[in-house]
């Protein structure tokens, strides 16, 4: 099974490309728990953890319903970025999950599409600074990723599906080669 990680700052539109992946392979995606736990972007490190244990356990639970690939809307890497941005110390556990995080590819989504307010949503204004970081982030723990860009949702989806065709094809030329 792939997994994949939509990842970028607040809305770049990694839910709705999620939805839409999960729908196209016919399978389940691993949405942003955090939505569920939290009311405002005002969090401690105890938070945090919350988080972290919840988007794990979420993952952990969606695998075995996947169909050839697992769509994750977010990862702890992210989790421990707004953090970081919020001012809050990373909890150890949050630490912990992240270093076992494996996902077969990023989709690093830019900012370059509209940036829509939900009641969460307060960084707007930090866009490219919450940008610059989420790549940096990625190429300082040598995780490699596709830059997704461009205002056209349907050429994202276009080139994230693309992308994790050619995923599977491998994964399936490799497995045809072992057998």
């Amino acid at each position: 099974m792939l997994t994949i990680c939509l990842y970028g700052p607040e809305s770049v539109g990694k839910t709705t490309l999620a939805r839409e992946l999960a729908d196209h392979y016919q399978t389940v995606y691993v949405p942003e728990v955090a939505r569920d736990l939290i009311t405002s972007n005002h969090l401690t490190s105890d938070d945090y953890a919350r988080i972290a244990v919840a988007q794990a356990e979420a993952m952990r639970a969606a695998a075995p319903l996947a169909n050839r690939v697992l769509i994750c809307d977010t990862d702890l890497l992210t989790t421990q970025l707004y953090a970081t941005v919020y001012g809050v110390v990373h909890p150890p556990i949050l630490d912990q999950l992240a270093a076992q995080e494996h996902f077969n590819a990023y989709f690093l989504l830019n900012t370059d599409v509209p940036w829509v307010a939900d009641g969460l949503r307060d960084l707007g204004h930090r866009r490219a600074e919450l940008f610059a970081l989420f790549e940096q982030a990625l190429r300082e723990r040598g995780r490699a990723y596709t830059l997704v860009s461009g205002a056209d949702y349907a050429q994202r989806r276009a080139l994230v599906m693309n992308e994790i065709d050619k995923l599977l094809a491998q994964s399936l030329s490799e497995s045809n080669s072992t057998s």
